[in-house]
């Protein structure tokens, strides 16, 4: 029987979303939306491009909750994008508003789903997710992570004109600018980086790391990335259907684990058929740890911000 892949939200990332999923054959899919058109709509296209790609999937448009019954995954990506000059925290408003709409219709008809959400700001969206629908935090986790380590490996490819596939890395923290790029845990072609590239360059290509999003945002001006966060979407979504167990730099929940508590924050987790099966704790250097608590700070910083907003989330 085919898995089904629910996604909460048919705009670029909804819509790339749906169409690396049909391509992969994951499951088949409904695109959800409020405005129901767009749903339907992009669906429709998609649907129409099965004799060129050959894939054999359903797609759905819709804008009733209650065709979201029984996903085995659930994509959230609703939310309005960020404008150049806007941080991904000056979207927590008008985003929190739209996140308790989703996670009610969420708990309603699908509440066994294992949820990923890619709404920003990403990490308080996926807090106040998992507090507005009392899923297990094993079943709610952030997609950034991934993302994150990608433009930093792409990144340096670029600057040490390797292949990109020649690099391992990860991202750790808050996906915002205190995210935390782990240098001392990269190797290129299995040689540390710190012995391949200068500090005053590696320094410039962490920076624009962190503000890897807001490029994008100057660039397109009336929108944000797409194609890379709906990749790193489906790579986990893909660990979970396929019982994979990758280790991943997710947005999970911390209880504990490198010394922070009730929190959701970006780390590696084995991802597999129970949802996030385990929190991977790396040894850090004392630098590394103090600015991962400094993101973690500031996720929770930003949290209380949002009780303010919505004292349903103090509970």
């Amino acid at each position: 029987m085919k898995k089904k892949i629910t996604l909460i939200g048919a705009g670029q990332i909804g819509g790339t979303l749906a169409h690396l999923i049909s391509i992969k054959e994951l499951g088949d899919v409904v695109l959800f939306d409020v405005v129901e058109g767009v749903a339907k709509g992009k669906a429709l296209d998609i649907a129409q491009s099965t004799a060129v790609d050959g894939f054999d999937i359903n797609l759905q448009g819709t804008s009733n909750y209650e065709d979201i019954k029984n996903s085995d995954v659930i994509i959230i990506t609703a939310g309005v994008p960020r404008k150049p000059g806007m941080t991904r925290d000056d979207l927590l408003g008008t985003n929190l508003k739209i996140i308790k709409q989703v996670a009610e219709g969420i708990k309603k008809n699908s509440p066994d789903s294992f949820v990923i959400c890619i709404t920003n700001p990403l990490d308080v969206i996926v807090m106040a997710f998992q507090k507005y629908s009392g899923l297990p935090t094993n079943n709610v986790v952030g997609m950034a992570g991934i993302l994150d380590s990608s433009r930093f490996k792409y990144f340096l490819s670029q600057e040490l004109k390797v292949p990109v596939k020649s690099i391992q890395s990860l991202v750790l923290g808050g996906h915002g600018d205190t995210m935390v790029p782990m240098p001392n845990h990269t190797l290129v072609n299995k040689k540390p980086l710190t012995q391949l590239i200068k500090k005053e360059k590696l320094d410039l290509i962490i920076d624009r790391t962190r503000k890897g999003g807001a490029e994008i945002v100057k660039y397109l001006e009336k929108g944000s990335a797409f194609y890379a966060p709906a990749a790193s979407g489906v790579e986990m979504a893909e660990s979970y259907i396929k019982n994979l167990k990758k280790t991943l730099p997710c947005a999970a929940y911390l209880n504990g684990e490198y010394g922070v508590k009730n929190v959701y924050a970006g780390v590696p987790v084995i991802i597999g058929s129970e949802g996030v099966e385990k929190v991977v704790e790396i040894e850090l250097e004392k630098k590394e740890l103090e600015n991962f608590k400094i993101s973690t700070k500031a996720v929770e910083d930003l949290f209380s911000a949002a009780i303010k907003i919505d004292k349903d989330l103090d509970s």
